[in-house]
């Protein structure tokens, strides 16, 4: 049996404009869009009508199964209160990070993460979520063991992001000893004897691992049609290796130069949302609005806050020169949905998924006041 909705009298983001009127849903895809007022379907009164927004790397999952040091919680309990608090978000297609390699904050036990994606799949299965969950593979490249962890994955369908990553001092993200003393040396209360042992153990762990580990898991991913991704490139050289690799999205770039290089070989460059809503990096690198306002931001993350990716797309509009509502919100849903080959949303567009998010925003934070996913509503 055909199934129906009318969404009327809404302002529908579209791709390059907003269009005042009215979307048809059937059998959970789009089928028409028309303009001017309706008194047909369920009435906006002038709400925003956006396509669903898709999330490429949050790390919010494994803040509910490891709520506290030492502490494991429910893998099944963890994802349905991580699911809850992205689809009130806005966030229909998410891609749950999972962390591969033990790293300097200590990581999980092989098979850990291979557990919790069964459980995210059963969880899918038996009808208990409500976004489309994939998954995006965390690869810690200096860590002697992540293709240990990385081969529990190979043949997995629902992995279709990697990310490249190199957190050892001195480099990329941690380019200066300042910012690595911060995060290490004075969360986990080292002396400085014990603090240069822990440097130096890193640093060694960097120069034998990363580059063979590198090879090896961008190898089995370009044979898979997996997208990869480079993380927290800060120099020219960086990107180079990025595209040799074949990467497609370029994560939290820690410099202009590498941020402007990677955007002009064609790569998608991702920054934090909650960069945009804070107006600089936690971390002390660039700030996300700076490479919005020079053209080289393409795609948004929530990264440690659902919301912000619902919130961001607004302030740029508000606030950046030469960014219209619709380009914003292209940066969480078309560009990311591109960028990861799912062609089938991230755009409000004849043909595509009926995934579709109803937004309240006078002014301040934008509010979720409805969602749908292929045409269900789930919120």
């Amino acid at each position: 049996m055909t199934k129906e909705t009318v969404l009327s009298n809404a302002r529908i983001v579209l791709e390059d404009k907003i269009l005042e009127g009215s979307v048809l849903i059937r059998d959970g895809r789009i089928a028409d869009i028309s303009e001017g007022k309706s008194d047909i379907g369920e009435d906006f009164e002038g709400d925003y009508l956006i396509p669903g927004l898709v999330e490429l790397h949050t790390d919010h999952l494994e803040s509910h199964y490891s709520p506290r040091p030492g502490v494991r919680w429910n893998k099944t309990a963890a994802i349905q209160a991580h699911d809850a608090q992205i689809v009130t978000s806005g966030i229909t297609t998410v891609f749950d990070c999972l962390r591969m390699g033990s790293d300097e904050d200590g990581g999980f036990e092989h098979g850990e993460m291979r557990d919790m994606a069964d459980a995210i799949q059963a969880a899918q299965r038996e009808d208990r979520l409500r976004a489309d969950h994939l998954i995006h593979l965390r690869c810690e490249v200096s860590s002697d063991n992540v293709l240990e962890h990385f081969h529990d994955f190979e043949r997995d369908p629902y992995v279709r992001l990697v990310s490249l990553m190199d957190h050892a001092p001195g480099q990329r993200q941690f380019q200066t000893m300042d910012q690595y003393i911060f995060y290490y040396q004075k969360k986990r209360g080292l002396s400085d004897e014990a603090f240069a042992v822990f440097v130096a153990k890193r640093q060694g762990e960097s120069a034998k691992y990363a580059k063979p580990h590198r090879d090896a898991i961008s190898k089995v991913c370009n044979e898979r049609g997996i997208t990869i991704a480079s993380h927290d490139d800060a120099t020219l050289a960086h990107v180079d290796e990025a595209i040799n690799y074949g990467v497609r999205l370029a994560e939290f770039p820690t410099s202009i130069d590498a941020a402007k290089a990677s955007h002009g070989a064609g790569m998608s460059v991702l920054m934090g949302a909650p960069n945009i809503v804070r107006g600089k990096s936690h971390s002390g690198n660039i700030a996300a609005r700076d490479l919005a306002e020079l053209g080289v931001l393409d795609v948004l993350s929530s990264d440690y806050v659902p919301l912000s990716l619902l919130h961001a797309p607004f302030i740029l509009a508000d606030e950046v020169e030469g960014i219209s509502l619709p380009k914003a919100i292209a940066m969480v849903t078309a560009t990311p949905a591109k960028t990861v080959s799912l062609d089938d949303r991230g755009r409000i567009a004849l043909g595509l998924r009926a995934d579709l998010v109803r937004v309240r925003r006078d002014h301040g934070v934008p509010v979720t006041r409805s969602v749908w996913r292929e045409g269900r509503r789930v919120a």
